[in-house]
């Protein structure tokens, strides 16, 4: 039954990989990261994420984030952000708080699959974007004991904003190939369909994906520097030509 449900898995994974390779929503932050399912208990973080993203016109857009995180038990995380972005040669500005959740489901490594559940809220600094609520199942499976692979579904939508939204749909994916816990190796991907219901048409969707690397540096017996970095390529004219990602945490 192991097997047959690791197997069941798997399709999933190719499904993220076949989105992203699609024919070619509006465009998810060029510093947003790949979420794990997995919870650690009495973790303390400090989470520092910048991205960079260059459009088709030659444009760019940025952004940065700030956020204090803990474990509060084996099967809740919790975090709060601070976000500034910059769209012109112009400084840096403040954009948002967010306060994000993360809920692991079922225990690590006693299924398949680890799944869990995120869910953020943002108050934008733009008072017209009003609230910005995201949320999704996190899903997360050992492909071989060095072979990683993660699927997550992500909705989101504005809330109380100047315009009407509808609750659109977004995708992550994650390889990572474990060489040794200072430097690995994988890819990552990311896309937004638009409207959950009714997809957008290719052409107005999202599509980015590229190699990426990870790492943890421990430090001590109790704190560590845990990074990942990724340089994405867009598949379609709607996507960022390329977008250059990095998140760094010191756990402690």
């Amino acid at each position: 039954m192991h097997a047959a449900i690791k197997a069941g898995a798997a399709p999933v994974l190719s499904l993220a990989l076949c989105l992203t390779l699609a024919a070619p929503a509006s465009h998810a932050s060029p510093a947003d990261y790949v979420y794990s399912p997995i919870v650690e208990q009495g973790e303390k973080e400090i989470d520092f994420k910048i991205g960079s993203a260059r459009a088709r016109d030659g444009t760019r857009e940025s952004a940065t984030s700030l956020g204090l995180g803990y474990g509060v038990n084996s099967w809740w995380f919790t975090e709060v952000y601070a976000k500034w972005n910059r769209q012109t040669a112009d400084n840096w500005r403040f954009d948002a708080f967010e306060w994000e959740n993360k809920f692991q489901l079922t225990e690590t490594g006693k299924y398949p699959v680890d799944v869990g559940l995120i869910v953020e809220i943002e108050r934008p600094q733009d008072r017209s974007e009003g609230w910005e609520l995201r949320f999704g199942p996190l899903f997360q499976m050992e492909f071989t004991p060095m072979v990683v692979g993660n699927v997550n579904l992500l909705f989101g939508r504005h809330y109380r904003s100047a315009t009407p939204s509808s609750m659109e749909l977004e995708y992550q994916w994650q390889l990572r190939y474990r060489w040794k816990p200072e430097f690995e190796v994988g890819a990552q991907g990311f896309g937004n369909l638009g409207p959950w219901r009714d997809w957008s048409p290719n052409s107005e969707q999202e599509h980015k994906a590229g190699p990426a690397i990870f790492g943890k540096l421990r430090l001590d017996s109790r704190s560590a520097i845990k990074y990942n970095a990724a340089w994405l390529v867009g598949t379609n004219d709607n996507t960022p030509r390329n977008t250059l990602r990095l998140q760094a945490e010191y756990e402690f």
